[in-house]
C-alpha cells in the first residue's frame, strides 16, 4: 500500500491549505484514515481520523478550524485547513488502516504512512 500526499505549502497566518492523500496498491478495504502532524523537536501528534462510516475525530487544537473528509471511491482523506497559525507548522503525514489479501488468499492488515508534506505558516 502506497499513500501519495499533497497538498503543503507556505500560508501566511489567517490563511487555508488542503491536503489531499490517495493510497494505491492491492486495497481490498480502507478503515480509518488520518492525518498525523510532527513539528520539529516534537513527537508526532494526531490530527484528525475518520472511520469508514465518515465518524470524525480531532485534537483539540484543530477543532472549528480544520475538517477532515474522504472519497471512498477514490481512496482519498482530505483535511481542509483553516485559519491556519504558525504553531500549525509542522511536517504533515496521513495515515491508512488498509485491508488486502496476499496470493494464498489470507488476509493482510497494514498501518500504512505517507511520506508527508510540509506545511508552513508563518506569522
Amino acid at each position: 500500500v502506497q499513500l501519495q500526499a499533497s497538498g503543503g505549502g507556505l500560508v501566511q497566518a489567517g490563511g487555508s491549505l488542503r491536503l489531499s492523500c490517495t493510497a494505491s496498491g492491492n486495497i481490498f478495504r480502507i478503515d480509518d484514515m488520518g492525518w498525523y502532524r510532527q513539528a520539529p523537536g516534537k513527537q508526532r501528534e494526531m490530527v484528525a481520523r475518520i472511520t469508514n462510516g465518515g465518524s470524525t475525530n480531532y485534537a483539540d487544537s484543530v477543532k472549528g478550524r480544520f475538517t477532515i473528509s474522504r472519497d471512498n471511491a477514490k481512496k482519498t482523506v482530505y483535511l481542509q485547513m483553516n485559519s491556519l497559525f504558525p504553531e500549525d507548522t509542522a511536517r504533515y503525514y496521513c495515515n491508512a488502516q488498509t485491508l488486502s489479501y496476499n496470493p494464498a488468499w489470507e488476509p493482510v492488515a497494514e498501518n500504512a504512512w505517507g511520506q508527508g508534506t510540509q506545511v508552513t505558516v508563518s506569522s
